[in-house]
């Protein structure tokens, strides 16, 4: 295939997969802001805004702040711009969950991403026992992470597409 054509098709993976990756944190917003609207239907306590406004502090630094900008992020954003000069059918194809680190890449990254769904999946069970309002109180703190991270997401991915991604890791795996 010529150099410039494989470039433009890596280019497609590189938007597909960041695209795709966001997709994925703004379908959990999306679902989650039901829970938020409804929590907040009702009147609030004292003690919900005692619990809701450290809570809130708490996820836009961990979440938001230590995980998604300072890692998941700009780790998603360096895999695209891998993507796009080393673009194969099947990192095409699966561009989102190779941006994310799901395959192809350090066998520390896998189990570090297996880890992190398996308990992402057990919060989110757990949450739907949590009765309103604070399931909407709690589920707030986590939509103010995950849209953090869509935005610092999209922010190192032009970074990065514009040629200033020199310090990000990919992570990908030996040989």
């Amino acid at each position: 295939m010529p150099k410039h054509l494989n470039r433009q098709l890596g280019s497609i993976a590189a938007i597909w997969g960041v695209a795709g990756a966001c997709a994925i944190l703004g379908f959990a917003i999306m679902r989650m802001l039901g829970h938020v609207r409804e929590g907040f239907q009702q009147p609030l306590e004292l003690v919900h805004y005692a619990v809701m406004i450290p809570w809130l502090f708490f996820m836009l630094y961990s979440e938001g702040y230590k995980g998604f900008q300072k890692g998941y992020s700009p780790r998603v954003a360096a895999r695209a711009n891998y993507l796009r000069e080393h673009s194969t059918p099947i990192r095409a194809i699966f561009a989102p969950i190779f941006c994310m680190g799901f395959f192809h890449s350090t066998k520390k990254r896998k189990i570090v991403i297996w880890i992190l769904l398996t308990g992402i999946t057990l919060l989110v069970v757990l949450f739907q026992y949590i009765p309103q309002p604070w399931r909407g109180v709690l589920d707030l703190g986590v939509v103010l992470g995950l849209s953090w991270g869509v935005i610092a997401t999209l922010v190192f991915f032009f970074k990065y597409w514009f040629g200033d991604g020199s310090d990000a890791d990919p992570e990908m795996p030996e040989g």
